[in-house]
């Protein structure tokens, strides 16, 4: 067995361990104990991401059992799956057949889902995942359907993929794009999403393209197809870890090609990572809770001793459905998964939550974000 899954099979462990010692001690606690799980990158190269989404679930969590003191004492378990469809399908099977688990907020990467998904069906264990994107997840006609248990708070790819088509070139005259995955189960279809979006740019042509494993360190024969081929637009359409290795060779060889990303990228660990040569870079994704409220931002900071990250507001509105859904009595696994398909309800942000019948949310916007001074800013909702 290799290390990362033993990591992450301690963390089920001790997990389990909770349980034990809540069920003795909830007899003399006033408070009910009930518990919900996270589940995403805890550790490893896109913990980053997981650790923002996890922080949003503990504030919620947080702020319900402050309101709800002596009713209810809501607790999370962590699920670190590192993001490894490999890795999640060992730490998936001992949440799936812990009843104590009413509900999970994730996974939080699309390949962890697929891997998760056998473990949380055959245990009618509701996900609602606040980042997982691939279109497959919520159609009917795929092996990867997650109904009836699979949920999100985020848009699909086949809308991100045009969205991140029309940032990734805007202002650039007859934009030459060369788009290129690193061979996972969202990136893939993300960058077929994206090809097909580019035939609706006036003016833009896909001139390449290229796959190469997640797991590489030199890019070299990527950037010398990008060369050839004259791209004045490059699309990543893989993770964060692995772009900031990848546009700093870009640089390095002299390439000037706008460097463009999905929300695999948008996390402010990739600018710290890249350095200087991310400066410019566009991503898609979505803001934290700073861009909805910021009061609520300044209360986060206080109650966590950070600022909100990625995904912190599809993480606060997941967990908020659980809660709200313990809070109405649902405190059995089919009664949870009864609620989250029949909500409706408010967003932080202000939108209405309703999910259709494969699981799949009312709306799903991307912003565009560019790499500033060190920093991924908000540059407005991509229309």
């Amino acid at each position: 067995m290799n290390r990362k899954i033993q990591r992450s099979l301690a963390v089920v462990s001790a997990a389990a361990l909770v349980f034990g010692v809540a069920s003795a001690s909830t007899a003399q606690a006033a408070a009910k104990v009930l518990y919900i799980a996270y589940q995403g990158p805890l550790s490893g190269g896109e913990a980053s991401t997981g650790i923002d989404e996890q922080n949003a679930v503990k504030y919620a969590v947080k702020l319900f059992n402050a309101k709800n003191k002596g009713k209810f004492n809501v607790k999370v378990v962590s699920v670190d799956d590192q993001g490894d469809p490999a890795v999640a399908s060992t730490v998936a099977p001992g949440i799936g057949s812990n009843k104590n688990v009413l509900g999970v907020v994730g996974p939080a990467y699309s390949g962890a889902t697929i891997a998760s998904l056998p473990y949380y069906k055959a245990g009618g264990l509701v996900l609602i995942s606040p980042s997982a994107t691939r279109v497959s997840l919520t159609d009917p006609t795929s092996p990867d359907f997650g109904g009836p248990v699979f949920h999100r708070v985020v848009g699909k790819d086949d809308l991100q993929g045009p969205a991140l088509a029309k940032y990734a070139t805007k202002g650039v005259s007859n934009a030459k794009v060369f788009v290129f995955d690193d061979q996972s189960a969202y990136a893939v279809p993300l960058r077929g999403y994206v090809e097909a979006g580019l035939t609706k740019v006036a003016g833009a042509s896909l001139v390449g393209g290229d796959s190469v494993p997640n797991t590489a360190t030199d890019y070299s024969p990527t950037i010398a197809k990008i060369a050839t081929s004259g791209a004045t637009v490059v699309i990543y359409t893989g993770y964060y870890s692995a772009a900031a290795i990848f546009i700093k060779q870009l640089r390095d060889s002299g390439s000037k090609a706008i460097f463009a990303g999905g929300d695999g990228v948008f996390n402010q660990e990739f600018p710290k990572l890249a350095g200087t040569a991310a400066e410019g870079s566009r991503i898609t994704g979505v803001g934290g809770l700073a861009g909805i409220s910021p009061k609520l931002e300044a209360d986060f900071k206080k109650q966590m001793g950070v600022s909100s990250g990625v995904y912190s507001v599809e993480s606060y509105d997941a967990a908020n459905i659980l809660l709200e859904g313990i809070k109405k009595g649902n405190t059995t696994r089919a009664k949870m998964l009864k609620w989250v398909k029949a909500y409706k309800g408010k967003s932080v942000s202000g939108n209405t939550i309703k999910f259709d019948a494969n699981g799949d949310i009312s709306y799903g916007l991307f912003a565009g974000f560019t790499s500033k001074g060190g920093v991924l800013v908000n540059t407005g909702i991509v229309k």
